[in-house]
């Protein structure tokens, strides 16, 4: 049987900041059966530019990313975030305006899919090879659960890596106060929000924080560190790969 053949979307921020989520990514996707590709013509996925109102600018992003990765069997990425406006938000992007992207963007949309619920929901992933020593909690991005439905796979998957536990927060859903643009929009209303997930955080006891979005783990990250935290931050993607010895956590100095 051949191997599905997987377009990984890298995103902008592990790209950019934390390039180690993209080869955790592969290692992931590899060994549960996929050939996977990285195309070239790797861009943003146009929702900061959808978020801000410039809906020709998203548009014009989108028509790129459906022009490149239209191809493969499935579109993978490491952000819920991303995957969320690739799934949702694309195919409303042309409406009756460009029936012809339309529809490009609905078939795309049916077969892209976050990075942890693909190994576990399409590739039928029931457990990793991976080692980690320690309590973690893992911070639900918004995206990832209410776009795309991922809640319980990241904690299935982590719940089979030798030596870990894993102590729940209070709140896992609420908003880290990150939200893209809103941080900016809004950044007395972002820094009481973050604060207060921080506070949750600590009130577990964990040593690391997990999450699926690159946005909300450099967001929680930063006011850890500020805070004089010692809670050390990671893609839950580094874990399940057992890539955590390849960096250092997440705004941590090598």
């Amino acid at each position: 049987m051949a191997k599905p053949r997987v377009a990984l979307f890298v995103t902008c921020l592990v790209d950019l900041y934390r390039p180690t989520v993209g080869f955790a990514a592969i290692r992931l996707l590899e060994e549960a059966g996929c050939e996977v590709i990285v195309p070239e013509a790797q861009t943003c996925c146009g929702q900061p530019a959808f978020n801000g109102g410039d809906r020709a600018s998203a548009q014009a992003i989108a028509r790129q990313v459906i022009d490149h990765f239209s191809a493969y069997d499935y579109v993978v990425a490491p952000s819920g975030s991303c995957g969320g406006m690739m799934a949702h938000h694309y195919p409303g992007l042309f409406g009756d305006t460009d029936p012809q992207y339309r529809g490009k963007a609905e078939a795309m949309a049916a077969r892209t899919h976050e990075l942890v619920s693909f190994l576990t929901d399409v590739m039928k992933m029931d457990r990793v090879k991976a080692q980690y020593d320690g309590t973690v909690t893992y911070h639900d991005s918004c995206a990832g659960l209410r776009e795309l439905g991922v809640k319980a796979q990241p904690r299935r998957l982590l719940g089979t890596v030798e030596g870990l536990d894993i102590a729940e927060l209070a709140e896992p859903e609420i908003c880290c106060g990150f939200g893209g643009t809103f941080c900016v929009k809004y950044p007395e209303i972002s820094t009481r929000m973050v604060a207060d997930k921080v506070k949750d955080v600590a009130a577990t006891g964990a040593g690391t924080l997990l999450a699926g979005d690159m946005g909300c783990l450099l967001n929680l990250a930063g006011r850890l560190r500020r805070e004089g935290s010692d809670v050390h931050v990671r893609h839950v993607a580094e874990v399940l790969a057992d890539m955590t010895r390849e960096a250092p956590p997440i705004g941590e100095a090598p």
